[in-house]
């Protein structure tokens, strides 16, 4: 039975290369998988999936007006699997209409994302797939402490940490910082 799912963490937990694993693991037993990633992120490339260990392939890349349901029935007729990276940029629409393609093309669609910002707020595409995804993973990091990382602080480029500014801003190490609640709390300012 074919299911949506939702692999979330904070920045720097693996997802990236949780998600081109998976895929590879299709392709070796002779299935195809169709990748797609949002149009957004392009510090890789434009339409690249890419890992921080150094493993990137190439994906269809999806802006938020992107219909894709119709895009999977188009690109994915013969794919075993939909694999989509930066799943938080995801509208609401489109997480309906991966629901869609799980429950009406019976092809397993696997989403990759964060859940929440640098403020602790949810993503919208995250929100949508924490309500009505069929199977809900925790991808696991670690804090500096070494407890389990859930939040994440954007700083800027003198190390500093921001408390204000848009959802998105594309970034990796030098932008963000994985934290427990705890030291996610004390970098905030939160009592």
């Amino acid at each position: 039975m074919a299911k949506l799912y939702f692999h979330y963490s904070t920045m720097n937990a693996g997802k990236s290369t949780l998600l081109l694993q998976a895929a590879y693991n299709y392709r070796e037993r002779g299935m195809e998988t169709l990748l797609l990633t949002a149009a957004l992120d392009s510090r890789a490339g434009q339409g690249v999936i890419a890992s921080r260990i150094g493993i990137a392939e190439r994906a269809t890349a999806f802006s938020p007006e992107a219909d894709l349901f119709d895009l999977i029935q188009t690109k994915g007729r013969d794919c075993a699997c939909v694999f989509i990276d930066e799943a938080q940029f995801l509208t609401e629409a489109q997480v309906w209409q991966l629901a869609r393609t799980s429950d009406d093309l019976g092809l397993p669609v696997m989403c990759y994302g964060l859940r929440v910002d640098f403020r602790g707020q949810l993503f919208p595409g995250s929100a949508a797939l924490l309500a009505w995804a069929d199977d809900l993973r925790e991808v696991r990091t670690i804090c500096h402490c070494g407890r389990k990382a859930t939040m994440v602080i954007r700083q800027d480029e003198q190390g500093r940490v921001l408390h204000e500014g848009a959802q998105v801003q594309i970034g990796g190490n030098e932008t963000y910082v994985s934290l427990c609640r705890r030291h996610w709390r004390e970098a905030m300012g939160e009592a």
